[in-house]
């Protein structure tokens, strides 16, 4: 994110940065999703419901899509999650180079809208998403939410 937080004078309990790696095959799709949720409950991380299933189904699409677009190129992935004292942000990031957009709706397409969605689901939170460029030559695709109260 561009903005720098301030760091309050104690620390919340909650925040910091989990990095995970998974093989981009299909199981590792439910196996992150589980991982983010345990993560989120252990660390006691106060995300209400609808943020925790947006939470899930973004890291179920980012994975999903780096299973199927990049595995190729990249047989592992990782998965960070970062908390602050106001805000979730999680990434899942691979080693293609290939950066995607987010495709226009088309009700007739039967696949192809996860990153619509991760997209929906990240503003109607109040929130950003993107697509970053890694130093490998890879990519990190990312959403941030703030934390609490979700429409």
């Amino acid at each position: 994110m561009e903005s720098r937080e301030t760091v309050p004078a104690h620390p919340v309990p909650f925040t910091g940065v989990w990095r995970f790696t998974a093989p981009a095959v299909d199981a590792s799709v439910p196996q992150a999703r589980r991982a983010v949720r345990d993560l989120l409950e252990r660390q006691r991380v106060p995300a209400g419901d609808d943020l925790l299933h947006g939470l899930l189904l973004i890291v179920s699409e980012l994975v999903t899509n780096a299973v199927r677009h990049a595995a190729v190129l990249s047989p592992e992935l990782a998965v960070e999650v970062a908390v602050g004292a106001e805000w979730i942000r999680v990434s899942v990031e691979d080693d293609h180079p290939y950066r995607p957009t987010a495709l226009v709706t088309d009700h007739a397409q039967t696949g192809g809208r996860g990153l619509l969605l991760v997209r929906e689901i990240t503003a109607e939170a109040g929130g950003t998403c993107d697509v970053a460029h890694t130093a490998g030559g890879g990519k990190i695709i990312w959403a941030a939410m703030p934390l609490g109260t979700v429409p």
